[in-house]
């Protein structure tokens, strides 16, 4: 079987890493640079970077940052954050990026996503999603979770591996930072629309909860932040949990 991958997640807004509780109420957490290294010694799968105000702010991401994280990792980095061209997608890797994320860019351009996978390979697409519940379905948000866009979360899941998007990350924005279990019953929804590769995010506060996530076979991930930058579940110890679950991880 496949191991579980364990992904830190650095949102940066102005040069540090920030958190906030279902995409609001951001404060100041560290320096992205250092919390890079950490996860890198600390035995982290792979390191995601966001440039979170980079689309809100019409203007591309951060490269001298970005390059200082990228000189600090040995595992596979993603970067996302105003990534609306192919232009964009060159500058990140150029920088030590592995793989590119694309959200707010890939709703008003969904070509992005082919063009992309075209020129570098659909490993090196990541269709970030941040969906919550609005009535009686999920809905697509972009510019960070500022804008409904009224699309309806699945189908734009099923357009973006038919555009040949090679992974997914799910970002549930009603539990994004609320430490009461990732959101179960989106990730299956998710899960019965797509044969890609799942990347969940939101929710995690204690151990449990990663052993219920893989619960759900069609998971390949857990994504996680505060929980990781306030020590409060190393991740050394989550792994070491996992693997006393029966659920296989890279210890």
């Amino acid at each position: 079987m496949i191991s579980k991958r364990i992904i830190p997640c650095l949102d940066v807004r102005d040069g540090r890493v920030v958190k906030g509780v279902n995409f609001e109420g951001i404060k100041d957490v560290a320096d992205p640079v250092a919390m890079a290294k950490k996860y890198n010694e600390a035995g982290a799968d792979e390191l995601v970077f966001y440039d979170i105000t980079a689309s809100h702010e019409a203007r591309g991401i951060f490269t001298d940052i970005l390059k200082d994280v990228a000189s600090q990792v040995f595992i596979p980095l993603t970067v996302g954050g105003g990534i609306n061209t192919v232009a964009d997608f060159d500058r990140v890797l150029k920088c030590g990026a592995d793989k590119v994320s694309v959200n707010s860019g890939a709703v008003k351009n969904p070509q992005l996503i082919k063009e992309g996978a075209e020129r570098y390979g659909s490993q090196c697409v990541v269709l970030s999603v941040d969906i919550k519940k609005v009535g009686d379905s999920w809905h697509v948000f972009t510019q960070g979770g500022r804008v409904d866009t009224g699309i309806d979360a699945l189908e734009w899941i099923k357009q973006g591996e038919a555009l040949g998007a090679g992974e997914l990350v799910i970002n549930s924005m009603d539990t994004d930072g609320v430490k009461s279990g990732f959101d179960r019953k989106l990730l299956q929804a998710v899960s019965d629309s797509t044969q890609l590769p799942i990347i969940a995010s939101g929710g995690a506060g204690k151990l449990a909860d990663f052993k219920e996530l893989f619960e759900n076979p069609r998971i390949d991930a857990g994504l996680a932040a505060s929980i990781f930058h306030y020590d409060e579940i190393p991740i050394p110890k989550l792994k070491a949990y996992l693997k006393a679950q029966g659920i296989p991880t890279r210890i």
